[in-house]
């Protein structure tokens, strides 16, 4: 099974999501998973350079760490605040201050919201499951429910 979430690292939805459990319960479920930045720059100004700060923390093994904790401190989006979030996770400094001034990731980032855009995607989280959108609610019980059902008909 493979299935792809669009995230948005300072949103209600991406609140609901991960602070309920609901993606950690589902990376145990799933076969594989996929994640793409889905930044909506205008709710969210610093979007975008968290989306890549995330990405420039996932080439130095710790992408989730990253992400927690963007999501943990999102009154703290600014490119400063990006590189005191990656001191306190003990990231390459140099590498990190480095890939956000060339933008290493941005082209991974804005591929991302492109994609999504092209698939529907217009908030998040949003889930595809073997490449159809699942429309259903996000709470733990229904997306399980439609996992389940998919695994019994495979």
């Amino acid at each position: 099974m493979r299935d792809s979430t669009a995230l948005g690292t300072a949103t209600p939805g991406m609140a609901m999501f991960f602070g309920h459990g609901i993606a950690a319960t589902l990376d145990d479920t799933l076969a594989r998973g996929e994640v793409r930045h889905f930044p909506l720059a205008t709710f969210h100004p610093h979007a975008e350079l968290a989306a890549e700060a995330a990405e420039a923390a996932g080439a130095q093994g710790k992408f989730w760490e990253m992400h927690d904790r963007l999501f943990e401190h999102q009154d703290a989006l600014g490119n400063d605040d990006l590189i005191a979030h990656g001191s306190a996770l003990d990231l390459d400094i140099d590498a990190l201050t480095r890939e956000l001034a060339d933008g290493t990731h941005a082209q991974r980032v804005r591929e991302d919201f492109t994609t999504g855009t092209r698939s529907g995607v217009n908030g998040t989280p949003s889930f595809f499951i073997n490449n159809v959108r699942y429309d259903g609610s996000h709470d733990l019980g229904s997306m399980l429910n439609t996992l389940e059902g998919m695994v019994r008909a495979a």
